[in-house]
């Protein structure tokens, strides 16, 4: 009985060995060629019932002022960390438990990973595999390649991805031309996308996007964006 027990144990242990062997050079491949082609298509945008409307675009075909207000706006240590922010998530922490709306320490890293290869939502599984996917598209991809895939499959409004689908649809013009209060608008938008209005942006929304404008030039003098732009 005993050695029916271990030689099970051991079948288990074996196959979980082989499980985990196959899953690290599937994701390995799968990031692989992200790192040459563009995402056909996400999970966040199978589920999408409004549809989808994307154009990929080179980042050479992304005007800097967006990238700069992305940067401004989601993740101003982008260029100098390795894909975690251990301030954000600590402030984050210390936010979340005094109650009240969530707030996230994600960086434009760990929203690329998830906005590729995952789904939206929340939960310990989840969040692993984000850290995980992080972890292999800043050693796979490097930053170029990290901002010009977060810029194309972010979502920009309903049912619109990318960039260029997002400017086409707010301003008539392709995302190379965006001035800066037009890249500000749609980077004030971006962490809710369905809610907050770009084109007639008020309230919060607008002061937001007043604000990131203004933080654009701070990201370009203080080399921010070097990582981007050198």
């Amino acid at each position: 009985m005993a050695t029916k027990k271990r030689s099970s144990s051991f079948r288990f242990i074996k196959l979980l060995f082989r499980l985990i062997i196959y899953f690290i050079l599937i994701t390995l491949i799968w990031v692989g060629l992200y790192a040459f082609i563009p995402p056909p298509v996400t999970a966040t945008m199978l589920l999408d019932d409004n549809g989808i409307t994307k154009d990929w675009v080179p980042l050479s075909e992304i005007s800097p002022n967006l990238t700069r207000a992305v940067i401004a706006a989601e993740d101003g240590k982008f260029c100098s960390h390795n894909g975690f922010d251990g301030d954000a998530i600590a402030k984050a922490i210390e936010y979340n438990s005094q109650g009240g709306r969530i707030r996230g320490g994600s960086t434009i890293s760990q929203q690329t990973a998830k906005n590729a290869f995952l789904w939206q939502g929340g939960g310990y599984f989840r969040k692993g595999l984000e850290a995980y996917f992080t972890f292999l598209i800043e050693k796979i991809w490097g930053k170029k390649r990290i901002i010009e895939v977060y810029l194309n499959i972010a979502e920009t409004g309903i049912g619109t991805y990318g960039a260029q689908a997002g400017a086409q649809r707010y301003f008539k013009k392709d995302a190379a031309d965006l001035t800066k209060i037009e890249a500000a608008r749609i980077a004030a938008a971006l962490p809710l996308p369905k809610k907050r209005a770009v084109n007639g942006a008020s309230g919060f929304t607008r002061r937001y996007g007043n604000t990131i404008a203004a933080r654009i030039n701070v990201v370009k003098n203080e080399g921010l964006d070097a990582c981007v732009y050198k």
